[in-house]
């Protein structure tokens, strides 16, 4: 039986016709079976896809032959093709979600010009071990996925979704920090190569990034380093774990015990999640995001 791992992947680099790549991508990953997600724009690739290891092989291959793709990271993680419905490849304005990102940062042949500071895991570490408390860690995602994980005593955003970054922001909420040493991460880093450009054009003055995100950082560390919890993504797993003795910190909704279960509101017209044990999970009443959402279902089922 062939072997098959999901590869997470971004980078940052002008597209002077994104539409070409498209086209370019959905050939290629079609013709190697694959499945998962693509971004292209004008700002460079974003991706996760799934399938059996030596088609994927041949896709970092192929890939790594536009020039602008030579030096893309890619990361691998359990999973396969399977945990996507389709092959998804679009072309955006963003290549990450925020409002009008394109006007907060540039982009050259380098990346993201003006951002924070990379970090390998053990910099990470390092970085604390010399600074202590003037280290703080910013979580780079949206609010719900910090629920069930996220670095020791790190500072959660209130944002729902990546357009709510820039009115946290511009808040006085984190004026204290702006003199420290902020590290920002994310699931894979893409989202904090914005977010870190982002917060030293507000006056935070020392802003790092963990090169790689939370998925590296728990390649390198597990369990047993400065993370804790269960890791949200972004296909049919919903979650994934790094070691057999990940902790628990996510709250049931309704009876509030400990689970990282989320699960698709029951309401169709609803995209949000419902973190739920699996006890509770059995009421189908307890599978809405809110008492509104149960209604207006009942109210479609008349």
């Amino acid at each position: 039986m062939t072997m098959q791992k999901i590869l997470l992947y971004y980078k940052f680099t002008p597209i002077s016709d994104p539409e070409a790549v498209k086209l370019w991508q959905k050939s290629l990953t079609d013709s190697l079976n694959l499945r998962g997600r693509i971004i292209v724009s004008t700002q460079g690739l974003n991706g996760t896809v799934g399938g059996e290891m030596d088609d994927l092989k041949a896709y970092i291959k192929a890939t790594k032959q536009y020039e602008g793709f030579k030096d893309i990271v890619f990361k691998w993680s359990d999973g396969g093709r399977e945990d996507f419905p389709r092959m998804s490849v679009k072309n955006r304005r963003e290549l990450v979600g925020f409002q009008n990102s394109d006007s907060e940062f540039e982009v050259d042949e380098n990346g993201v010009v003006g951002g924070g500071v990379h970090l390998k895991p053990k910099q990470v570490h390092e970085l604390i071990e010399k600074y202590g408390d003037d280290v703080v860690f910013f979580d780079g995602r949206n609010a719900h996925e910090a629920k069930i994980g996220k670095f020791k005593n790190a500072i959660v955003p209130n944002t729902n979704t990546s357009r709510d970054f820039i009115e946290e922001l511009e808040s006085d909420k984190y004026d204290d920090i702006k003199g420290k040493k902020v590290i920002t991460y994310c699931t894979g880093g893409i989202r904090c190569e914005v977010i870190s450009a982002m917060m030293k054009k507000r006056g935070f003055e020392d802003v790092y990034q963990i090169d790689g995100g939370i998925v590296k950082y728990g390649e390198a560390y597990g369990d047993d380093g400065l993370w804790e919890g269960s890791l949200r993504v972004f296909d049919d797993r919903m979650t994934m774990d790094f070691s057999d003795h990940a902790k628990t910190i996510g709250e049931c909704t309704h009876c509030g015990g400990k689970t990282s279960n989320f699960e698709n509101c029951a309401f169709a017209n609803c995209n949000d999640l419902v973190l739920i044990c699996e006890d509770c999970k059995k009421n189908p009443d307890l599978l809405f995001h809110t008492e509104a959402c149960r209604e207006k279902s009942l109210a479609l089922a008349k």
